[in-house]
């Protein structure tokens, strides 16, 4: 089954998982999901990942974070859509839940947060929102 939107697939399953309270979701593997994993297990809020390999597509493992049962990704928002691509000018980029949160942005430069983007005067597509 092909996926139009692989993105918003990856932030279900994941989504999914924290609200079962399970410790793990497989998911597709790709590069920019793979980025996108760095940048939440730099902020913390994932445990861990490893790429598992198989056929006919490799997965990866993600390990979700706890702490006292709670989760620590409490939202996953899916903003630039194959549909309707957002894209910020490096002065608009958005600040998520008073700066709790990060905004994922695909920039020139590669994937990076809001705040990373911010640093190096650079706008681009806002992939989703993670607080």
């Amino acid at each position: 089954m092909t996926v139009t939107d692989p993105i918003a697939d990856m932030l279900t399953r994941m989504r999914n998982a924290i609200m079962a309270g399970h410790d793990g979701v497989l998911i597709p593997a790709s590069q920019i999901k793979l980025a996108m994993l760095k940048i939440l297990k730099q902020e913390g809020f994932v445990d861990q990942y490893e790429v598992v390999k198989g056929k006919p597509q490799s997965m990866i493992k993600v390990h979700l974070k706890y702490t006292d049962e709670q989760p620590a990704i409490l939202g996953l928002e899916r903003v630039s859509k194959p549909g309707l691509r957002v894209y910020v000018d490096k002065r608009k980029i958005p600040r998520v839940y008073g700066g709790l949160g990060i905004a994922i942005l695909s920039t020139s430069k590669g994937i990076m947060t809001g705040q990373e983007a911010w640093r190096q005067h650079l706008g681009g597509e806002i992939l989703c929102y993670v607080w």
